[in-house]
């Protein structure tokens, strides 16, 4: 039986990856900004067989609670199996409407709060004989995307951190997979930023028609599974990853004449 905390679960990929593993009966702890949504998420959990399922409700902008998250998570079941980091927010604003407040925002929720948990949790995991760090990334930090200039630049940032985390203690039992999704159905362009920090308030057409997210959720769950170091969760848009890599001018034409929307 494994014991998983998934963060950004009350929707989305989160959402769909905590039905899977109560599927298989996992323990499961379920954190993000909203109780209300949570514990809809955590009873959906518990019909579905999960054996146990603690609601952690946590606002990711407030990095002051970590340690104590981090610990009471830990604590739920006497230690954890997989954590899956996929809280996050995006943005929907050009550079110049972009300020230094909601960029600093966007890296507290996408970056600094997800490193701060696994240096939070890397100490008992190791004691513990090992584990499994999952974290959600985005296409968006493989290469520059419009209105996407905080955003893209906190799942930039991810990958340094977490493929060093990968690097420095493989040999201890902790396993790394970074979770790359491009276009999946979810509300991550409702809740987005937009000018003066407000909601975007609607779902994007090119998210509208992105995979479903309990497509998504078999294909991380799958790569978790496996161990795999990254895993890319989409359909076409995923193309681009490759031409970045081995036509970064094309990438950067193709980029200017995407509809970020």
């Amino acid at each position: 039986m494994q014991n998983v905390w998934i963060t950004g679960a009350s929707s989305g990929i989160g959402a769909a990856c905590a039905r899977r593993y109560a599927a298989r009966g996992a323990r499961l702890v379920l954190t993000s900004s909203s109780r209300e949504r949570l514990e809809g998420v955590a009873a959906e959990c518990r019909a579905q067989g999960a054996a146990e399922v603690v609601v952690l409700p946590y606002d990711f902008r407030d990095l002051s609670g970590i340690a104590a998250l981090a610990r009471s998570a830990w604590e739920a079941f006497d230690g954890l199996d997989v954590v899956y980091l996929n809280a996050g927010v995006s943005q929907r604003t050009t550079v110049e409407d972009t300020s230094v407040e909601m960029i600093r925002e966007i890296m507290e929720i996408n970056y600094f709060a997800p490193v701060a948990l696994a240096k939070e949790l890397l100490a008992p995991m190791v004691a513990r004989g090992g584990g499994h760090i999952a974290v959600t990334t985005s296409i968006a930090g493989r290469f520059g995307f419009p209105l996407r200039c905080g955003y893209s630049s906190s799942k930039f940032a991810l990958y340094g951190f977490f493929e060093t985390l990968q690097a420095e203690y493989h040999d201890r039992g902790i396993r790394v997979t970074l979770v790359c999704p491009g276009r999946v159905r979810t509300n991550i362009s409702f809740y987005a930023l937009d000018k003066g920090g407000k909601r975007h308030g609607q779902m994007d057409p090119g998210q509208g028609g992105g995979m479903a997210p309990e497509q998504a959720a078999r294909i991380i769950v799958r790569a978790i599974d496996h161990g795999r170091r990254e895993v890319l969760v989409g359909r076409k848009e995923l193309l681009m990853v490759g031409i970045k890599r081995f036509f970064p001018g094309l990438c950067a034409r193709l980029a200017r004449r995407l509809k970020p929307m």
